[in-house]
């Protein structure tokens, strides 16, 4: 994690901010994830009967995937913070898009990239930055998030 003085925040627009460990997501994960949300679709939570479909077993939720978000995060050695930040907090999201399952037993890890940096109120800034979430050994990432963070110094 970098912190970075405010002035030269800009500067780290258009880089990247690292990539994280990579992660398993085993089916006890996906299992209590179910468990957390009510979401026992049988895709998710039905071994034999997953087996039945393209996939060939089970699959983590979308949402579970996007959830690890914040702790993938963490991991990021070049993640870029204001500097004297005293707190930050989940903004939203402005996209989300889930392009690829993953797989029970699949590793994921987030990779980031810095896309803006606005001074919403003095000492208060919204960092806006395209996350995507690689499913390791595939091509194509789990899913795609332009996440928003609003940092406090």
């Amino acid at each position: 994690m970098k912190s970075v003085d405010a002035a030269t925040l800009q500067e780290y627009v258009g880089k990247p901010m690292g990539a994280s460990e990579w992660f398993q997501i085993d089916q006890e994960r996906i299992n209590a994830f179910a468990d957390a949300t009510l979401d026992h679709q049988f895709i998710h939570v039905d071994v034999e009967k997953a087996k039945n479909t393209p996939f060939g077993g089970t699959i983590a939720h979308g949402f579970l995937t996007l959830s690890l978000l914040p702790y993938l995060q963490s991991q990021m050695s070049e993640l870029v913070i204001p500097a004297g930040l005293k707190m930050g907090m989940n903004y939203g999201f402005d996209k989300i898009r889930f392009l690829a399952p993953v797989k029970t037993g699949a590793k994921v890890r987030a990779v980031a990239t810095l896309k803006e940096v606005t001074e919403k109120n003095p000492g208060q800034f919204l960092f806006s930055a395209e996350y995507s979430i690689e499913i390791e050994g595939e091509s194509k990432p789990a899913l795609i998030a332009d996440w928003l963070l609003m940092y406090f110094v």
